[in-house]
């Protein structure tokens, strides 16, 4: 699916001087064509951009400044509007050096390699849009789970400090998840988090998969409580 949440891991570099350092003498200006790819399962409008959220949120915890993080988000952005100056200015001014002219793989002036995901640059050309999210959204969601015995129950811990219990699918994924929240407690599928085991949890990936016992305990970072804005 292209680059992969976690890929963006920067490894420390080899120094100028060295035969193998790529940044200085091949950097690149910004290419103007936006990368295509298809996503492995179709995602709606909302989903890329939860998937985007989750990387911009947990890329700046990894080795790396923040300020060249938040450059390459704000480039990003641009080159997504086709803002091409823009996103140009901005790469150069964080002295950011894109030796295959793409956001994809990039270098700051001391050696550090940053590699976006190619989620975060444009979107998959499998986005379900328009009737065709909704008629998705509207099949996971609403369906009645509440008088199956196939349904299960998962702990869930918000950041509030409150508990809930919450009756979810095992062929649920993540997203529907948080949509069964949203209409349980209120809380926009755009303010939660969902962590388990140390690591944000994909919204692609199924309840099934994740192997969650009856004891444990799924956390949810709320970053808008419901009643307030932005």
């Amino acid at each position: 699916m292209g680059a992969c949440l976690g890929s963006h891991r920067n490894r420390r570099h080899p120094r100028y001087g060295d035969p193998n350092y790529p940044a200085i003498g091949k950097n690149q200006p910004l290419k103007k064509e936006h990368p295509r790819w298809r996503s492995e399962v179709p995602l709606t409008e909302g989903q890329l951009r939860s998937k985007r959220d989750e990387f911009w949120d947990t890329a700046p915890a990894f080795e790396g400044r923040k300020e060249i993080w938040d450059a390459l988000k704000a480039a990003a952005v641009a080159l997504e509007a086709k803002d091409y100056g823009l996103a140009q200015a901005i790469i150069d001014g964080a002295n950011i050096s894109l030796p295959h002219g793409t956001l994809l793989d990039c270098y700051d002036e001391l050696g550090s390699h940053y590699q976006l995901p190619v989620y975060c640059l444009a979107p998959p050309v499998n986005l379900l849009v328009g009737s065709s999210a909704n008629q998705q959204n509207l099949s996971e969601e609403f369906q009645d789970i509440s008088s199956t015995d196939k349904a299960t129950t998962l702990k869930i811990r918000l950041s509030t400090g409150v508990d809930i219990k919450l009756r979810v699918l095992p062929q649920d994924t993540v997203f529907t998840g948080k949509r069964r929240l949203e209409k349980q407690e209120g809380v926009k599928v755009s303010s939660q988090r969902w962590i388990f085991a140390g690591k944000m949890l994909p919204d692609q990936q199924r309840i099934e998969q994740l192997k969650i016992e009856r004891t444990y305990i799924v956390q949810c970072i709320i970053t808008e409580l419901p009643g307030t804005s932005s």
